[in-house]
């Protein structure tokens, strides 16, 4: 009997403890979303980085250095539902930014919604697209609606996709007028201190005052040519100037202002301090070349842009530790997974290549169509190597599509330019890690019925529609990485790869809430 009473008494003693030792559930969840981040721009600018930056996630977190999206074709959109999601292309409902309407027809944003108004912009969008549940969903639920979820971005659809169906608000910088929008898909008006904002500070009474400049010598910096160093960049946002603020959205400035309003809400909402519901913030920042460029080098200003990122998380840290309390927060981070530093090389250079007219191309293959099947418009759309068929001019006509398709890639895959073309059954049933990661990629109800790919060093021109829009082909397959800093999680480094899909589960495990309701894979084992 003394034996089992000690024992009762040890196991009571036991749980104690780990209840006054176990963290208890962070009050604040902080998701970054940093497009184009590099792990290797990070480690050789880490000695240049100050200690409550990037530092930070690398010495306290959990440090990821080769996260893998294994999907080919990927943007800014496409990238963050993964991330939010768990899940691939193929399954979020966002294979892209730009879809094909299958209704309407011709090209439109994937989260596109008419039926909602926009409130500071003329554009209307909602996640009701998005198929999937997403971590802030998750987070939402948890907290019986109670929590505050807010996404904050420079483009509207990463910023819903953020934000989740349930959050309470997507913010983003309307890119006409530069003030910040909002949907009416959600219910809570635009938070009071952003709309003030709007009306005294806007970024459209301020872009003529901007400039863009170093923020350090350049010539205190690895890899920068010593003529980029002599002559500095400098870069200015005169207001009418046309697509003024997509420059400043794509610049370091963009930045700033995505944290200039995060402290804001941070400190205005009161949130991580209101009842006891986890509150959520996801901000969206950009580590892509800087196309705008003259000289198509832009090494110099994306060296610089780390190194004024790293500041702006600094700020962002700090804020948090002051107004929601140090270990109070789980911030996770991380990069999409991809790297555009495409650009139109000199002729001087003779790399092989040339161009590839969409519009000719179209034009060619309707011809050769007509020419087979009888006179008509086969080709309903071409837009980022998807080629869509009018499929209600097939049927008038009573053909069969898998032979007009067949036809139409054997006539495609002999263009100069083109490296291959897949049918919609070759994706769906892959034989080759091509097919495999196109199968991943492709959302087989709004992708077209040929997918068309190119090869490197050619220049795809989307002549199509006005103006023409010029893409130069370049594979450039690169390390991207990720961080988790949360309380009761050790910091340490993974080398393995680590698959893009397990990030949302192993925050939801963090936290102990479901996972997203489509996620592929298991919650990473953390050091706790």
């Amino acid at each position: 009997m003394k034996k089992l009473v000690t024992s009762m008494l040890v196991g009571l003693v036991t749980l104690n403890v780990l209840a006054q030792t176990a963290p208890g559930r962070p009050k604040l969840v902080v998701g970054i979303v940093v497009d184009q981040m590099r792990t290797d721009y990070i480690e050789y600018l880490q000695h240049y980085f100050g200690e409550r930056g990037f530092k930070k996630l690398m010495k306290e977190g959990v440090y990821m250095r080769d996260v893998d999206f294994k999907v080919s074709d990927l943007d800014v959109a496409s990238a963050t539902a993964m991330l939010y999601t768990g899940a691939y292309p193929s399954q979020t409902g966002v294979p892209s930014a730009l879809v094909y309407d299958n209704e309407g027809g011709g090209i439109t944003p994937a989260l596109a919604d008419s039926k909602t108004l926009g409130n500071f912009t003329n554009d209307s969008y909602s996640p009701e697209r998005l198929r999937l549940s997403t971590i802030s969903d998750e987070i939402s639920i948890d907290g019986d609606g109670k929590g505050q979820v807010y996404a904050l971005s420079a483009d509207p659809q990463q910023s819903m996709i953020m934000a989740g169906h349930a959050g309470t608000g997507a913010l983003w910088i309307n890119n006409t007028t530069g003030n910040w929008a909002t949907t009416t898909w959600y219910k809570q008006p635009m938070p009071s201190q952003i709309s003030a904002r709007n009306y005294s500070s806007s970024v459209g009474s301020r872009i003529d005052t901007m400039q863009w400049k170093p923020s350090v010598a350049l010539d205190r910096l690895p890899g920068i040519p010593r003529h980029k160093a002599v002559a500095p960049f400098r870069h200015t946002f005169p207001k009418n100037e046309k697509d003024v603020y997509i420059r400043f959205a794509n610049s370091p400035l963009g930045n700033r202002e995505v944290t200039d309003v995060a402290i804001e809400c941070i400190k205005g909402l009161n949130m991580g301090n209101v009842g006891t519901t986890v509150d959520m913030l996801n901000l969206g920042y950009t580590l892509a070349p800087y196309k705008y460029v003259k000289d198509g080098d832009y090494r110099a200003e994306l060296t610089d842009s780390y190194l004024r990122l790293d500041k702006e998380l600094g700020r962002l840290f700090e804020a948090i530790d002051r107004y929601v309390g140090p270990g109070n927060a789980l911030v996770w981070l991380s990069s999409t997974g991809y790297y555009d530093d495409a650009v139109i090389d000199d002729r001087k250079y003779r790399i092989p290549g040339g161009e590839f007219s969409m519009k000719r191309a179209q034009s060619l293959l309707n011809s050769y169509l007509s020419a087979r099947h009888g006179n008509a418009g086969y080709v309903g759309a071409f837009k980022d190597g998807h080629l869509y068929f009018d499929h209600k001019v097939i049927e008038e006509k009573n053909l069969d599509l898998n032979e007009v398709v067949a036809d139409a890639r054997s006539f495609l895959a002999k263009m100069s330019g083109v490296a291959d073309a897949f049918t919609l059954n070759d994706i769906l049933s892959p034989s080759t890690p091509t097919e495999e990661s196109l199968r991943l990629s492709i959302d087989p109800k709004r992708g077209g019925d040929l997918f068309v790919t190119f090869n490197p060093g050619w220049t795809v021109v989307d002549d199509i529609t006005y103006p023409p829009v010029s893409k130069p082909v370049r594979e450039t397959p690169v390390l991207t990485p990720a961080f988790i800093l949360s309380p009761g999680v050790e910091p340490q480094v993974i080398q393995n790869p680590v698959d893009a899909t397990a990030l949302a589960p192993t925050v939801a495990g963090i936290l102990r809430i479901r996972s997203p309701n489509g996620s592929v894979s298991k919650p990473m084992l953390l050091k706790r």
